[in-house]
């Protein structure tokens, strides 16, 4: 047996043996947030369950969870989410100054969610916030003036979380891939329809690649209000992090398209009629004399008595028959 089979066996046993995430998560004590966060910061690691389908966890990874030292209150603590007011007191700065170093790039968000006037509000990890703050490396950030560059870049109106965020995004769902494919509809669900369909030409690839992106961010249908603000942060507007989607999309496709081909709907058998359709015998045919492979066509001369006298056939009746009637 191979190595690959064994490999392959390994983990079809582990899919077998898997739950859904909503189980995982009762099962552990979490919270769907909870648990969501932990999977993307690679904390409980997923399985592939059938292509396009939800992602699972295993019972050996449930137990691997449950038996660290530190579950559930110091594992939960690690995982802490705060707002920018609880952010900025984390590192004992004002919201303000807070608020600038985010918009800069320079404290990356970990989840956002709409608030009840469709505003974002944008979450950051706890744990992250107080090693930034006890770093020397930023202690210029923290007090004094802001550096030109940077009060220049604010003054242009940039904001960076949103793309920082999505960057975060992309590294959690290529880290879950399990192959080209996957890695593909990853960075493919980064990109707006235009983009992917300028790369990805082929029709079945682009829907085999559409099945296999994540599940939309909840919160809100598509078309409503709250879920067009939420698909505008879910796609890349920056023309830099665009060239760079779209350069892994095209390497990640290459790569695929030479593990497996996407799935295609099965080729119809083609018919072939050859020549023109020849009946067979017909019962009596032997009786009178008529070769079995003799076209039907070709039987009514042989069937005429050979007494030298025609049969007479039938007149036709109808419209035909009046006709020649009239010219009588």
């Amino acid at each position: 047996m191979t190595g690959h089979t064994i490999t392959q066996e390994t983990a079809d046993t582990a899919v077998r043996t898997s739950i859904t995430q909503g189980h995982a998560a009762r099962e552990l004590g979490l919270k769907r947030g909870e648990f969501e966060l932990a999977v993307m910061l690679g904390r409980i690691r997923t399985v592939s369950d059938t292509v396009g389908g939800r992602r699972r966890v295993t019972r050996e990874e449930i137990e691997r969870v449950r038996a660290g030292e530190s579950f559930p209150a110091a594992w939960l603590e690690r995982m802490r989410v705060v707002g920018t007011t609880e952010g900025a007191a984390l590192m004992d700065i004002s919201t303000a100054r807070f608020t600038r170093l985010t918009r800069a790039g320079f404290i990356m968000p970990v989840k956002f969610y709409l608030n009840r006037y469709r505003a974002v509000v944008w979450l950051y990890l706890a744990e992250e916030l107080k090693q930034f703050a006890k770093s020397e490396t930023n202690a210029g950030l923290l007090t004094g003036r802001a550096p030109s560059t940077i009060r220049a870049q604010l003054e242009a109106g940039i904001d960076l979380r949103a793309r920082n965020w999505r960057g975060r995004q992309a590294g959690a769902l290529l880290q879950q891939a399990d192959d080209a494919w996957e890695r593909a509809a990853a960075v493919a669900s980064l990109l707006d329809p235009v983009q992917i369909a300028e790369i990805i030409k082929d029709p079945y690839e682009r829907a085999y690649v559409r099945r296999l992106m994540p599940e939309p961010f909840g919160q809100g249908a598509p078309e409503s209000p709250a879920g067009r603000i939420i698909q505008k942060i879910m796609t890349a507007d920056d023309p830099n992090e665009i060239r760079w989607l779209r350069a892994h999309l095209t390497i990640s496709l290459s790569q695929a398209r030479g593990e497996r081909p996407a799935p295609r709907p099965a080729p119809k058998p083609e018919s072939d009629p050859g020549p023109e359709a020849v009946p067979g015998p017909r019962a009596g045919d032997e009786a009178q004399g008529i070769p079995p492979s003799a076209p039907h066509h070709e039987t009514r001369a042989a069937a005429l008595p050979d007494d030298g006298k025609a049969v007479r056939l039938p007149e036709p009746r109808g419209l035909l028959k009046w006709m020649r009637r009239r010219g009588a």
